[in-house]
């Protein structure tokens, strides 16, 4: 038996421009091609398409997903490995709702007691978090990714581990001066910008645009948008309008 394109994109909820993507690409043909040029699919290509939706949820890209079903031989297999997957990320994702839920309790209680707020144990900040997850976030910018990434390779694990924890703890940071009704273009937020754009520079020169548009990425990049809404609701919003503003009276 198969279906029509448009009885697959019903079923799985992904658009026929999508399925006629994947056919374009070599990730997924049809099983067949109707005297009415209609794209069909059988069974096996419904697999396929699973494993397909299966890995993209995982985070993974069309290019390593065309790798990876090409490599693989047996499905029963291919899917016991998908779902170790699955169960791993359902795990970490249920530990890192756990430190959200934390972490928002502790800022509403500093803001109810009118404090900074205070970490006892930082490093209950970054549990179900991994440096993976951040430098994913860097792949709208492809020559800063590669800088990252070729500094991160000379790195110790202890070095790694730190680095993202300072990261977080400069959104941890920002989040305070936003709770303290802090604009962005305020003194002390544009000086904690100044830190993390200085931060940067070591790596590669930063033009005013590039700036900007890294601002950008972090309310229209959805998982970067997400790492900093965990934190506290505005703050990836607040952290674009703080980059921008640097950007406007420092670097023009």
């Amino acid at each position: 038996m198969d279906w029509p394109i448009a009885e697959v994109a019903r079923m799985s909820g992904v658009t026929a421009r999508t399925l006629r993507h994947y056919d374009e690409t070599g990730l997924l043909p049809p099983a067949r091609i109707g005297t009415n040029g209609h794209r069909y699919y059988g069974e096996r290509q419904l697999l396929q398409l699973q494993q397909i939706l299966v890995l993209r949820a995982l985070g993974v890209g069309l290019p390593e997903i065309g790798r990876i079903l090409s490599e693989q031989v047996d499905e029963v297999d291919a899917l016991r490995s998908h779902h170790r997957r699955l169960l791993a990320e359902r795990n970490r994702i249920d530990v890192l709702a756990g430190t959200v839920s934390r972490t928002i309790a502790e800022l509403e209680q500093s803001r109810k007691d009118d404090r900074p707020m205070t970490i006892n144990r930082p490093e209950n900040l970054f549990e179900g978090v991994t440096p993976a997850h951040y430098e994913d976030n860097m792949r709208d910018h492809p020559e800063l990714a590669r800088e990252v990434g070729q500094r991160a390779a000379t790195m110790s694990q202890t070095d790694a581990d730190a680095a993202h924890r300072e990261r977080t703890a400069q959104m941890i940071h920002l989040a305070e001066l936003m709770a303290a009704g802090h604009p962005a273009e305020a003194v002390p937020v544009q000086a904690e910008i100044d830190a993390q754009y200085q931060a940067l520079t070591e790596l590669r020169a930063v033009s005013a645009e590039d700036y900007r548009v890294l601002a950008r990425s972090i309310v229209d990049n959805e998982t970067w948008r997400a790492a900093y809404e965990a934190i506290t609701p505005g703050l990836a919003v607040y952290q674009r309008d703080a980059i921008v503003a640097y950007a406007t009276t420092r670097l023009n």
